[in-house]
């Protein structure tokens, strides 16, 4: 009764809450979890759960379907065409089948070549990876189908059970995971916790997609097969290049370590801390990507020349340019003593890792508008052929790092790999769109890099008499290198009028 009268726009803002909640949920749980889960297991072990499920999610690709499933039944449900739409359905979910059973083939074959790729885990180490890739492997073949609850409950607003049935999904997994290996029950407790976990916030999704919709299964003659599989075809082709390529970087790397790194185990978890970390710069720091959509299809519709798009992106990169350079600075200065006293001394190859694939994101994440504007002119194809040349350009740099240099080198491949994206992006922005690139480099990367650069010298300077080994002073020190870096913006990197603005709001709210 309360959820259906929660819609449109109280649905929207209800599941925007939640949706952040859940970010802010996942870090905290995450660094709070993390430690304790690898304390319970081991680090060898923690190493092969995150190589199962790197692993298995290398072949878990969805051809774009989920994209095709939120854009046509968003259509069809607009134009009240619901015939339309349960025949759309039902095309999508016999091809989510058919793919389902090709994943499920080809994870049987992969099972009986672990030994073969894996030759650098033991004896004992290959006995456990089989064991959790074999539970990994059924959840995501019994899950994998019920991907389209995501697009479907999306097209029809029901944002409060999505965004619920997430959060449930993570609060569950921490929950079943924390009381199974209190109980000593290991590794294999662990990934079968979040199959559970999983599993339920499936079966809430598919309430509500059968409650909430008009979904039903209906008769379709060939013609009308034929017309739904080449629609779907157009659309999801980039999105499946651009999912192929994505695997090239992270999903990827654990497997890639397994192959070439002698203790493989111990490499992999350390990159599993990698990726967490940088996981939580990448929502940080990506937070309002998609937010700018409507009015950039505005603004490039009337904006001939470019120059409301560029200010408009300036004015947004800025923003985001001194953020990503706030967390990049403030690991650069505490991340050593953070990964110490969070997940031990053993993890401490960890912190080169973070920063060498952070530092590029200060810039290319600054591009958010531009990414949007890219969907919007319909250049998705010329960022997906970027994608793709840097996970090929990945896996051949990572194999011959990793060699020698192990889960540092794999973390230098990244970061070549996203320093060349960064060009390629710059190189398809000035062929390709009306758009001031050299204003946008000046007022946003050259005016913005002053403050960044003074506050560094300046916590450079005092970091020697500043202490973080323990988590108290960690904090203090956090808290006095935030302090540094606002100011340093505020007196280099905000303009004179930009002040006079912000003085006047605040003032204004304060009459209020």
């Amino acid at each position: 009764m309360i959820i259906n009268m929660l819609k449109n726009k109280s649905q929207l803002k209800i599941g925007a809450l939640i949706t952040y909640f859940t970010i802010g949920f996942n870090i905290i749980a995450g660094l709070i979890y993390t430690p304790w889960m690898i304390d319970q297991i081991g680090q060898n072990d923690y190493g092969l759960y995150t190589l199962a499920n790197s692993l298995i999610a290398l072949f878990l690709m969805d051809f774009g379907l989920s994209s095709a499933t939120a854009r046509y039944v968003a259509k069809y449900k607009a134009e009240n065409k619901h015939e339309e739409l349960n025949k759309f359905l039902n095309i999508v979910y016999r091809l989510y089948i058919a793919i389902d059973a090709a994943i499920f083939v080809v994870l049987i074959l992969v099972f009986f070549f672990i030994d073969t790729i894996y030759q650098n885990l033991t004896p004992d180490e290959l006995a456990k990876f089989k064991v959790i890739y074999c539970i990994a492997s059924l959840y995501s073949i019994i899950s994998f189908p019920c991907v389209t609850f995501n697009g479907i409950l999306n097209a029809y607003e029901e944002f409060l059970p999505l965004k619920t049935a997430d959060l449930l999904q993570k609060v569950c997994s921490i929950l079943f995971t924390v009381i199974a290996l209190s109980f000593g029950m290991g590794l294999y407790a662990l990934v079968a916790a979040n199959a559970l976990s999983g599993l339920f916030a499936i079966s809430i999704k598919f309430y509500y997609v059968r409650r909430n919709t008009k979904i039903k299964n209906i008769k379709i003659n060939s013609q009308e097969k034929k017309s739904i599989f080449s629609d779907v075809f157009k659309f999801s082709l980039w999105s499946t290049i651009w999912a192929l390529s994505q695997r090239l970087i992270f999903n990827i790397t654990p497997t890639l370590l397994g192959i070439v790194v002698v203790n493989a185990a111990a490499a992999i978890s350390v990159f599993g801390i990698i990726t967490t970390i940088e996981g939580y710069f990448y929502i940080i720091t990506t937070a309002i990507n998609g937010m700018f959509l409507s009015r950039i299809t505005r603004l490039m519709n009337k904006d001939k020349n470019g120059e409301e798009l560029t200010s408009l992106a300036t004015i947004v990169g800025r923003f985001q340019y001194a953020l990503n350079g706030l967390l990049v600075v403030g690991f650069a200065f505490i991340g050593k003593d953070f990964i110490s006293l969070w997940v031990g001394q053993e993890f401490i190859d960890a912190y080169i890792g973070i920063l060498l694939i952070v530092i590029p994101g200060i810039f290319y994440n600054a591009l958010q508008i531009i990414h949007t504007a890219i969907v919007v002119q319909n250049l998705v194809k010329y960022q997906a052929f970027i994608q793709i040349t840097i996970g090929v350009i990945n896996v051949i740099c990572s194999l011959i790092l990793s060699y020698f240099f192990g889960v540092i080198g794999a973390s230098i491949s990244i970061s070549v790999a996203y320093f060349l994206r960064l060009i390629l992006t710059f190189v398809l922005v000035k062929k390709k769109m009306k758009f001031n690139f050299k204003s946008f480099i000046n007022n946003c990367y050259f005016k913005m890099s002053i403050p960044i650069i003074i506050s560094l010298v300046l916590i450079f300077v005092i970091n020697p008499f500043i202490s973080s080994s323990t988590w108290l002073m960690l904090a203090i020190k956090m808290l006095i290198i935030v302090v540094i870096y606002l100011l340093s913006v505020f007196a280099f990197g905000i303009s004179n009028n930009e002040k006079r603005k912000l003085f006047s709001k605040i003032i204004s709210k304060i009459k209020k």
